[in-house]
């Protein structure tokens, strides 16, 4: 009965950790107390992310234009569904989007923002393989000072 509950909790254990490294690039890492490591993918994640967004304006987020640059991009985190949001319900008072890029920053924007989301995909996956390793500790693991 216990090695059910612990592949109940250890299963549990690997989605709670995918879904803190894909909410915060880094946060699986910081869970499993690899903070270094978590500290890291943050800011080489949301630097990339925000570069991206600073040469090619907030406009580069586009799920209904740019599907296949907007999936790589929500990987990054689920902020980018709010700033898709934000960029499809802003519309000026002549009824034309108000935030609009174009040409050679437009797409590099693009890539910067999807590279960074496929960045946090992999980082997400280390973070879960290196739980369903045993790498590193869990948060509120007991110390055992033998």
């Amino acid at each position: 009965m216990t090695t059910t509950k612990s592949k109940v909790d250890h299963g549990l254990l690997l989605i709670v950790v995918g879904l803190a490294a894909w909410a915060v690039p880094g946060g699986g890492h910081f869970i499993i107390k690899e903070r270094k490591r978590g500290i890291i993918i943050f800011v080489t994640v949301a630097l990339t992310f925000l570069a991206g967004l600073y040469i090619g304006s907030i406009a580069v987020v586009d799920r209904v234009g740019a599907k296949p640059w907007y999936a790589a991009q929500i990987m990054t985190s689920p902020v980018v569904g709010l700033i898709a949001n934000k960029v499809e319900m802003s519309v000026a008072e002549d009824n034309k989007p108000k935030y609009v890029s174009y040409g050679k920053s437009h797409d590099v924007g693009q890539i910067y923002t999807s590279v960074a989301g496929m960045l946090n995909l992999l980082c997400i996956i280390s973070a879960v393989y290196m739980t369903w390793c045993g790498r590193g500790e869990m948060i509120g693991a007991e110390e055992d000072d033998t």
